[in-house]
């Protein structure tokens, strides 16, 4: 069993910047996958960024060149750098680890960006 803690989340205005948080219970390297999603209200859950076990990343088109996505080996963390925050991106973001045969997920943190 793994537990993801997410962290770092808060109410920042627009232009700001806040650095996510994701610590694993076990270490992150056995994880294929660690992923950062986010639901806004009334929306559907979208994935925001992705880094592989490898160090390779994907992001969405409408945080890219805003957000990094980063990971500690060492510390069983994975962090989402965000920078250019904008109203838009006003959501819970939750972290997800993936196995080949499971997938943990974290209990989410509030975004709140002002305008």
């Amino acid at each position: 069993q793994v537990q993801l803690v997410e962290s770092g989340g808060g109410l920042v205005q627009a232009g700001g910047s806040l650095r996510l948080s994701c610590a694993s219970s076990r270490s992150i390297s056995s994880l294929n996958v660690m992923e950062w999603y986010r639901q806004a209200p009334g929306k559907q859950r979208e994935l925001v960024a992705e880094i592989s076990s490898g160090g390779s990343t994907n992001y969405a088109d409408s945080v890219k060149g805003r957000f990094t996505i980063s990971r500690d080996n060492a510390k069983n963390t994975v962090y989402l750098q965000m920078n250019s925050l904008k109203p838009e991106d006003t959501a819970v973001y939750s972290c997800m680890g993936r196995t080949v045969f499971r997938t943990y997920w974290g209990q989410g943190t509030q975004v709140t960006v002002s305008s």
